[in-house]
């Protein structure tokens, strides 16, 4: 039994409210639940509630137990003095208000529904389930599943522009500079993301402004920042970015990082640092004016052309300075770009509206919805579970219902959750 309970209960109106009474036996009618209260100080504010016909407007607060009260001290709080209602579950003390009259309290489990309480203890029963209401998961309302995919994909959406926006107030709302950080961290994929952030913020992007329509400068610029021109090779390509590099790092007094910062072990050479900064560096130099053709861009064709690369000629035969291969374009996989579109393109998108002030949710919903849907554990599960991903939307959305609602047994913040308790 946890206190969210008592809140969904009350919230929701799952007990019997045409018989309530308090346990001083008094007629109790709710006219008004109040107004959830997310901050510190009692559960409910403003709420209107009839004392045998006698209108109260006032706070509610909520504990499993009564003593509750004492136990978190409220009754030296004075943000607690408009408490009109104690709603408990178990009544095991009586609490007395300032005049020292005994503070109405309402025993809830008295008046809750059984068929409630039914359901709750078969959605809370985990054992061994991958989630708590996989045996009922297939009874939930369609519509009402629909609306719920797109409110959590929008969740977590917001969650990932609240990095853009923090990138943004450290660049003085430099959108080009927080593009580049981003699609920097996207190449970098998930074992070098955070290193490939790190190099993007090596350097101020004024400098990268500079170099970007010079392909060699700009590979100076980001593998020499990277660590990687600081060895001594007898490769023509390599001394000619190191001399490049020692220009560069020099007159604009950079700082550069080390090569043990990125990881090539039990990675794929199509994923190799190396090789992804060379893209990056393909990307960038191809389009100088990358943002304004997202920003722009309706399609999700034209995603696929901007970042489908080719990297320049040294790269095609080699995934390392010293290591070659067969000749290859080595072009930016469908795969990835997908992952860009989701991780970067969309949430970059939403942020220059919100803060321009143009809504166009509906055509970036369009894009997301052409989108494959990503293939990891948490969406094969739900397949299973018959909660199929038709796109990327609906993944993003399911990820989101796994790692913020079913790993943190939030089932009563869940649509879903809260449709099965009621049914």
């Amino acid at each position: 039994m946890k206190e969210d309970l008592l809140h969904f209960l009350w919230s929701q109106k799952l007990i019997y409210t045409h018989k309530l009474m308090t346990s001083a036996k008094e007629k109790l009618e709710i006219i008004n639940i109040g107004t959830c209260n997310k901050g510190a100080g009692p559960d409910f504010l403003n709420a209107k509630i009839l004392f045998n016909d006698q209108l109260w407007i006032g706070n509610v607060e909520m504990h499993l137990k009564s003593s509750d009260w004492y136990v978190h001290q409220h009754e030296f709080d004075q943000n607690y003095d408009a408490v009109i209602l104690h709603v408990v579950w178990e009544h095991d003390v009586d609490v007395y208000m300032k005049n020292e009259k005994p503070l109405p309290t309402l025993i809830l489990k008295d008046f809750v529904k059984p068929t409630v309480m039914s359901n709750y203890t078969k959605l809370m029963y985990k054992n061994t389930n991958w989630i708590f209401c996989e045996k009922q998961l297939h009874r939930m309302d369609p519509f009402l599943l629909s609306n719920w995919i797109e409110r959590l994909y929008f969740e977590r959406l917001e969650r990932k522009t609240i990095f853009i926006q923090e990138l943004l107030s450290l660049t003085n709302n430099d959108y080009e500079a927080v593009l580049f950080c981003l699609i920097a961290k996207a190449f970098g994929t998930k074992v070098n993301g955070d290193s490939f952030l790190k190099l993007a913020k090596s350097f101020p992007y004024g400098v990268l402004r500079k170099l970007r329509f010079n392909q060699t400068q700009l590979s100076a610029l980001l593998f020499g920042q990277a660590g990687f021109l600081g060895e001594e090779l007898d490769e023509a390509y390599f001394r000619k970015l190191k001399k490049e590099y020692a220009y560069i790092k020099h007159k604009f007094q950079l700082k550069s990082l080390e090569k043990k910062e990125f990881q090539f072990f039990r990675m794929r050479p199509a994923n190799f640092p190396t090789i992804r900064i060379a893209q990056l560096v393909a990307l960038i130099v191809k389009y100088p004016d990358l943002f304004s053709r997202i920003i722009n861009a309706k399609e999700l064709s034209i995603f696929y052309e901007l970042f489908s690369v080719k990297v320049d000629e040294f790269w095609r035969e080699h995934y390392t300075f010293q290591t070659s291969s067969k000749k290859s374009n080595k072009f930016t996989s469908k795969s990835f770009i997908n992952l860009l579109v989701i991780n970067v393109i969309i949430p970059m998108k939403f942020v220059f509206m919100k803060n321009s002030g143009g809504y166009d949710y509906e055509g970036f919903l369009t894009i997301l919805k052409e989108v494959k849907a990503e293939k990891n554990g948490i969406i094969s599960k739900f397949s299973e579970l018959k909660l199929v991903s038709k796109n990327a939307l609906d993944s993003q959305a399911l990820i989101q219902l796994k790692t913020n609602y079913c790993d943190k047994a939030k089932c009563l913040d869940c649509a879903i959750g809260g449709y099965l308790l009621k049914e």
